[in-house]
């Protein structure tokens, strides 16, 4: 089958690699030329503009888009809309808000066009292993989808499916991410308590490498843990920011419209916040607060944390090079990208 890919970044451009390899024919086209060259190299069709990937696909078209979220998908969808035909069909594959996907769909479905959203999970490890794809949207388009869903998936029948219409797809995608929040929150806090008993002397990485056997808490991102703490226990030269890709927090939202508690998964949201503060206010003003009721000795500041933020593991690499944290800083204009659709700055104190 051959199908065009918009956005050749990590995820997108290990995805063309894994479909080459699989048998199919993939027109490629990214921003950046050197993303497009290195899926040419990997055996893709190159294309250079949307004009060009549209008029090397065969009708109907299937053009799979794998763009942040936001203004670029928005953006990327409607250009491609203005160039398809009835029976066409567009992917969006992206960390999208579910009801943008709602919308857009209702939209391309007035101008005859399919609209798949696929809700990706799989990160930098999806070309060895596959991708675990949460898909909603028509069941013809995506039956006609279903040999592109079986070479991503780990095996063809498993860890893709239908889940329902359009944007239910990245429906089920935010609440995974809402799990994987809470998740990583709870292993953080348990390996910190560990950490922190020094009357013991707990060998952290040990402990992780035990529990990946037998444990009733082994998981992948258990695996993942201990392979990186195999390097530094202590985590020297980290920061303890936390970008949150936005799903996590819609996550919380649709918690409350439902009005279904989520404790777990809205604190672990709420501590990837408070991890993007440098200083907080509000421990600043209970500082204030206990000094002046108290009389307390309190903190001052001399000098706040300098950090720097390393690039994201690149298109083509092996994934061990996450473990990596002496990669090149990236260029301020660059981190908010890369650190994720919501990722910022950290709020100083004053």
């Amino acid at each position: 089958m051959r199908i065009g890919m918009i956005g050749l970044g990590k995820m997108g451009g290990n995805m063309v690699t894994r479909l080459l390899q699989g048998g199919h024919e993939v027109v490629g086209y990214d921003l950046f030329a050197a993303n497009v060259q290195a899926a040419a190299d990997n055996g893709a069709i190159p294309a250079h503009t949307l004009d060009e990937l549209f008029t090397q696909l065969p009708s109907p078209r299937a053009i799979w888009v794998m763009v942040p979220s936001g203004k670029a998908t928005e953006d990327t969808i409607m250009a491609l809309a203005a160039r398809m035909n009835p029976g066409d069909t567009i992917i969006d594959g992206g960390n999208s808000n579910y009801k943008d996907s709602q919308r857009r769909a209702g939209v391309l479905e007035g101008m005859k066009l399919h609209f798949v959203d696929v809700g990706t999970s799989g990160g930098i490890w999806g070309l060895k292993e596959g991708y675990a794809m949460m898909v909603g949207g028509p069941e013809a388009a995506v039956t006609a989808l279903r040999p592109i869903f079986e070479t991503l998936a780990p095996t063809p029948d498993t860890g893709w499916g239908r889940m329902g219409p359009s944007g239910s797809g990245h429906y089920v995608k935010m609440v995974h991410n809402g799990i994987e929040y809470g998740m990583m929150q709870a292993y953080a806090e348990g390996f910190e308590m560990l950490h922190a008993k020094k009357d013991f002397g707990l060998d952290v990485a040990n402990i992780a490498e035990l529990w990946r056997h037998g444990s009733v808490v082994r998981s992948w991102l258990l695996d993942l843990t201990a392979e990186a703490m195999k390097e530094d226990t202590d985590f020297h030269n980290l920061s303890d920011y936390v970008a949150d890709s936005g799903e996590g927090r819609w996550t919380v939202l649709d918690s409350l419209e439902l009005g279904i508690p989520t404790p777990v998964i809205t604190l672990s949201v709420q501590m990837r916040l408070r991890s993007q503060q440098e200083v907080s206010y509000a421990g600043q003003m209970l500082s204030a607060m206990r000094r002046a009721f108290g009389g307390h000795a309190v903190k001052k500041i001399d000098e706040t944390a300098k950090t720097t933020t390393v690039q994201e593991v690149q298109p083509g690499s092996a994934p061990e090079a996450a473990l990596n944290t002496d990669a090149p800083a990236i260029p301020a204009h660059e981190e908010a990208r890369q650190l994720g659709e919501t990722g910022k700055e950290r709020v100083k104190g004053d």
